[in-house]
């Protein structure tokens, strides 16, 4: 066996902490990206669940999306008006990256679903935005 081909799974008694709260939230969505000879492709997917950073999405029928790969996610239309939706995705179209393939399916050969981080500006807390610098008069 490869030794870099073996699989790991590191255990910890304390897990890492997320860098948003998730929401177990079940709308349709789309995934449209380029495949390597660029042909624009797309995907009906479900989200699973939703954070202001990251979505998992369920792929509706066999996709195979690359690791890393940009995409465009988006709820469709009349899914946009759920509370719990963060406001990105309620826009429209949010440019994301696949970080995680989902445990692939035997009977297709392809992910049962994708992560998907969302290439958004995050929200940051009062206390760590920069201050305005007060206008200071120049002598020439």
């Amino acid at each position: 066996m490869i030794p870099s081909a073996a699989a790991t799974r590191q255990t910890s008694a304390h897990p890492r902490e997320r860098i948003a709260d998730r929401r177990q939230l079940r709308v349709p969505g789309r995934l449209t990206w380029r495949d390597a000879t660029g042909t624009l492709r797309f995907v009906s997917v479900v989200t699973r669940d939703v954070s202001d950073l990251d979505v998992f999405v369920e792929c509706q029928v066999p996709a195979s999306i690359p690791l890393y790969r940009l995409v465009h996610f988006q709820i469709e239309r009349p899914a946009r008006d759920v509370s719990e939706l963060p406001a990105p995705l309620q826009q429209g179209k949010v440019l994301s990256a696949v970080y995680r393939v989902g445990p692939y399916k035997s009977a297709t050969g392809t992910p049962q679903g994708y992560a998907l981080r969302l290439l958004v500006d995050p929200k940051r807390p009062a206390s760590s935005l920069p201050r305005e610098r007060e206008a200071l008069a120049v002598a020439n």
